[in-house]
């Protein structure tokens, strides 16, 4: 687990005419957007003046943009905290970060592929795994059978016709 940082979000766009931008969130909780004073873009600081919310996203202002076009110079771009600032996890909840790049191994011991990210489809999340044949996994405890990220290894149940196609 080498990633010092994670991601939260990605700017999306220009909002209004005094530098605040509209934020992507991609952590399960946005509201803890309210918390977080220093986030990172492109491995510079940025300190956070103001959130609020508006619908599925995030309005945050920054002390370092002041205009509309320093927010479009960041568009597109990851908005990172550092690891200690992340919400701590409960037993048996993993930051995806230290999921993506894990060896996805069958219950048989079968290499089937590498995580390539996780993805919330509503229901639940789903693992993308890039292999031989790129397939999708539900993340549910039927399928996932064990985590362990410092071996890097995701150990999973195949479920019949997950691998047919």
């Amino acid at each position: 687990m080498d990633n010092e940082r994670l991601r939260v979000g990605v700017v999306s766009s220009v909002h209004g005419v005094h530098g605040e931008c509209k934020v992507f969130p991609t952590t399960d909780d946005m509201t803890r957007f309210k918390k977080l004073k220093k986030v990172f873009i492109d491995d510079r600081k940025y300190e956070i003046s103001s959130v609020k919310f508006f619908k599925n996203m995030v309005i945050c202002k920054f002390n370092e943009v002041d205009t509309p076009e320093e927010v479009q110079k960041l568009r597109g771009k990851d908005i990172m905290i550092d690891r200690e600032d992340a919400v701590p996890l409960k037993k048996g909840e993993y930051y995806i970060a230290d999921l993506i790049g894990c060896d996805v191994v069958s219950d048989s011991g079968e290499l089937l592929g590498v995580c390539d990210d996780i993805v919330p489809t509503g229901a639940n999340q789903v693992m993308q795994v890039k292999g031989k044949k790129d397939f999708l996994v539900p993340y549910i405890k039927q399928c996932i059978l064990d985590v362990n990220p410092e071996k890097k290894q995701i150990t999973i149940h195949v479920l019949d016709g997950l691998l047919d196609l």
